[in-house]
């Protein structure tokens, strides 16, 4: 009898345990719904095979990506008049100043360059990136945006191969009958910390690939939750900061 018992009472776990992990599941695979149809609407398939250039600020950039191999390319000019390009790949990059390879570059400025260069990628084309191997989705529910319906979803990143910041937190609001990515917001670590919001707006398609350009909010209150952020948005809490501005966007 005491075996029955003892029987019923691990079924009965396992039961919990399996209904637990099967909702788990369940919520991990609607919000990879939501972002693979995102990407689909952005770009889709076109993102794994795309040769683009474009001017941010100051700098101009080209992203060349064939399935899984890429490069990611930006060329200025510094304040000496000097002409400069950092080129990333997979598994190198380079330094060249007035077209002359740099083979001893400081490994702090090398760091630096290697960052930025991948940054400004990284946010302009988005929600690519979303899908990377580091990523870590998790559904928050549909949220009110101005009298729109977003899926909330918050990403956090593997602490192996999710880079330098990998304990910010970023959340994306995807229109519900669009799919697009209308808003994102992230909490960052460097320079005492604190939080962003940012709104898409200017939306336009070049080749395959939707570009669009955000104003960037900052909160006073370096604390507020990132989920929090769409109704301090809502309430006029955020001050805006700057205006991320891709130009003269071309399929190569």
């Amino acid at each position: 009898m005491k075996l029955s018992y003892v029987a019923f009472a691990l079924i009965g776990v396992f039961l919990f345990i399996t209904t637990f992990a099967q909702q788990k599941k369940s919520v991990f695979d609607f919000s990879q719904k939501v972002i693979d149809e995102c990407i689909k609407v952005h770009g889709g398939k076109t993102y794994k095979k795309a040769h683009y250039s474009y001017d941010f600020r100051d700098k101009s950039y080209e992203y060349q990506r064939q399935d899984g191999a890429y490069t990611y390319a930006r060329t200025y000019t510094d304040k000496q008049g000097n002409k400069l390009k950092d080129v990333l790949t997979n598994d190198s990059f380079s330094h060249y100043i007035n077209g002359k390879h740099k083979t001893n570059l400081d490994p702090k400025n090398e760091f630096k360059y290697k960052e930025t260069v991948n940054s400004v990628h990284y946010f302009a084309f988005l929600p690519y990136f979303l899908n990377d191997g580091a990523v870590n989705k998790k559904y928050l529910g549909l949220v009110d945006i101005k009298g729109k319906k977003y899926h909330e979803i918050e990403v956090t990143f593997d602490q192996e191969g999710g880079g330098v910041d990998h304990q910010d937190v970023y959340v994306y609001w995807i229109q519900d009958e669009t799919f697009t990515l209308d808003y994102l917001a992230y909490s960052f670590q460097v320079n005492g910390g604190g939080v962003r919001f940012r709104e898409a707006y200017n939306p336009r398609k070049v080749g395959d690939i939707r570009f669009q350009d955000y104003v960037n909010y900052k909160h006073n209150d370096k604390m507020t939750p990132v989920h929090e952020l769409d109704q301090a948005f809502v309430n006029g809490d955020l001050k805006e900061l700057s205006r991320i501005e891709l130009k003269n966007v071309t399929a190569l």
